[in-house]
């Protein structure tokens, strides 16, 4: 008979050194590549690897042939689009693959609207998704170019401090960008009702801060409640509202910062890895 303190150390140690017999996550690949397109804004460069990164190698690891590409965010739709194309290119050389899967990130969404009507992708997207995408726009744009001039001028030379740094050979031009994202400009550039012929259409919106019970990425405090005084409910940078296109797929609880991997706390309340991985599912249960 084995005494009740040697059962608990086998216990212990088991829990120490047992061995899955399949560790491994299985394996769900999706028909064609999937390419994360991310946004405006450079800050999320502080993480390793850039924008998306971790949840592209999260994909790869199961399987999926995943991309997490980077242009200059502080440019505007068209020369950004020029660099996306560039990306895409490259995707389909490697992997020998006719169509993608694009999935775009806030302003990566309307690159990829922009790419899409250009016919030498015309057929290229198996599917275009988007997520926290502003296809009414943000407010925040033009309350950011209303200020006095001094504060206006602060917080563009800051975007392109940060662009220049991250994208030397791709000299941005944040406030052409910045005036893009004015609710009328993108309405009147890519109307809501518009999809892309032969490709998945569909998105998903954001919402957290005030007005729900979601917490908020503290840096994106201040602009979450502006935004919520000009436009209602958001996720401290897009208005939930502005989120929707083709086929709505849900709300995500989730600032815009946790949409990507970044957050303040180690909280389990919205994990980026899990959200693209269904995602990757849902593609896989279409045959895309």
């Amino acid at each position: 008979m084995l005494s009740g303190l040697t059962r608990r150390a086998e216990a212990v140690a088991r829990r120490a050194v047992e061995l899955e017999p399949m560790p491994q996550p299985p394996l769900r690949p999706t028909r064609y590549p999937v390419v994360l397109l991310h946004g405006f804004g450079a800050l999320a460069n502080l993480m390793q690897g850039g924008v998306l990164h971790a949840e592209a190698m999260h994909l790869r690891a199961r399987g999926v042939w995943a991309y997490a590409p980077h242009v200059n965010p502080y440019d505007t739709v068209d020369v950004r689009a020029v660099s996306w194309a560039d990306r895409l290119e490259r995707v389909l050389d490697e992997t020998g693959a006719d169509r993608l899967n694009l999935v775009g990130f806030s302003t990566g969404g309307l690159d990829a609207r922009a790419l899409a009507r250009d016919e030498r992708w015309a057929g290229r997207f198996a599917s275009l998704v988007t997520v926290s995408t502003p296809h009414r726009g943000s407010a925040l744009a033009p309350f950011v170019l209303d200020r006095p001039e001094r504060l206006r001028a602060w917080a563009i030379g800051v975007m392109e401090f940060v662009g220049r740094a991250a994208y030397e050979s791709a000299p941005p031009h944040a406030e052409a960008a910045l005036a893009e994202l004015a609710p009328d400009v993108v309405v009147d550039r890519f109307p809501p009702d518009e999809t892309v012929p032969d490709a998945w259409c569909a998105s998903y919106a954001g919402r957290a801060g005030k007005g729900t019970d979601v917490p908020m990425y503290p840096p994106l405090v201040v602009p979450n409640r502006i935004l919520h005084g000009l436009a209602g409910i958001n996720d401290g940078i897009v208005p939930t509202d502005s989120g929707w296109w083709g086929e709505r797929l849900g709300t995500l609880d989730a600032d815009h910062a946790r949409q990507i991997g970044l957050r303040w706390t180690a909280s389990p309340a919205y994990d980026s890895l899990a959200f693209f991985e269904a995602h990757c599912d849902a593609l896989r249960e279409r045959g895309l």
